[in-house]
């Protein structure tokens, strides 16, 4: 153990082992203001901060407009380049990222609309909020494919930390290219002359809390995968509006029927639009599953296969 050479080193120390850092980078700063000699100090305690604090601060030159200027010009820019695409997902939970990341990994131009402020729809909170979640031995490969650590709890149960799972699929999506456009609602479905959900109806989803009337704007895709979760919000739209197209709604707890069957739920339901995840299983009349998230990554993949095929990808 290295014995502090002054009363200036002995409070220094003390302050890093209560983790002050800032309080530990202000002493610095005032020692080398008076040009004491840190060299003994360096030497003993290999400290990162002590050498980053020899540097002199210099104030930052920043204009608020050219913020703001940047934000709003960028993100018109993307919204202004995203008003046709080939594939638009909705909703930003499990199987809809996942069904995302995969369409951006074949190069299909694909926008993923989430109404809420976060993605990742219910898996941030694991069980009953406890951000931690399992995966079945049929999906362990996914875990694998977008880098999410997890360990064996008992033979064919993985689990995994709910935010790490989160982060890694979102991550992978951005990196596949795809655009998120977060806080956005839709509110209708464009169906043509050709019986076909060529487009989607959107607003800001405050102007929807607010019950607000102000019109919206639409945007053009080739194929649309409601992945709404529950609720199967796009399914429902064309169901109440006279589509040939009846949601049953979800079934029963009952995790191992659910997880089995979910993927032949996954498929395209009216011409243009495919359903993933439990908007899938809302659709056919099937059980819930809970915090087993492996079906959720199996049907964004299954979904992301059927909306290429279509795409002829």
């Amino acid at each position: 153990m290295v014995r502090p050479k002054s009363r200036v080193h002995f409070m220094v120390g003390y302050m890093l082992c209560r983790a002050d850092i800032k309080s530990f980078v202000d002493i610095i700063l005032n020692l080398r203001a008076q040009n004491r000699n840190l060299t003994a100090f360096r030497g003993a305690c290999r400290c990162p901060y002590l050498y980053r604090a020899s540097y002199s601060i210099r104030a930052m030159t920043l204009n608020e407009v050219t913020i703001s200027r940047a934000i709003l010009e960028e993100q018109h820019r993307a919204l202004i380049d995203h008003l046709e695409v080939e594939a638009a997902v909705i909703g930003g939970g499990p199987s809809g990222l996942t069904c995302a990341a995969l369409l951006g990994e074949r190069g299909i131009r694909c926008a993923l609309i989430e109404k809420k402020l976060s993605i990742g729809g219910g898996m941030w909170g694991g069980g009953m909020m406890f951000p931690r979640i399992v995966v079945q031995e049929e999906a362990k490969r996914l875990l694998d494919r977008f880098e999410v650590t997890f360990h064996e709890f008992e033979k064919g149960y993985y689990v995994a930390k709910s935010v790490e799972a989160v982060a890694k699929l979102t991550a992978a999506a951005c990196d596949a290219g795809v655009e998120f456009f977060n806080l956005v609602t839709v509110e209708d479905v464009m169906v043509r002359g050709d019986g076909r959900v060529g487009g989607l109806v959107i607003n800001w989803t405050p102007v929807e809390m607010a019950g607000l009337h102000v019109d919206p704007l639409t945007i053009a895709c080739t194929c649309t995968v409601d992945a709404t979760g529950h609720d199967a919000m796009i399914a429902r739209m064309i169901e109440r509006k006279g589509g040939n197209l009846k949601v049953k709604g979800e079934s029963f707890m009952w995790a191992e029927r659910a997880e089995s069957r979910i993927l032949e739920h996954t498929k395209e339901v009216y011409p243009g639009l495919f359903v993933t995840g439990m908007a899938a299983n809302a659709v056919a009349g099937e059980c819930r599953m809970g915090p087993i998230f492996g079906g959720m990554l199996l049907s964004g993949e299954r979904a992301a296969d059927l909306v290429a095929k279509a795409l002829a990808r």
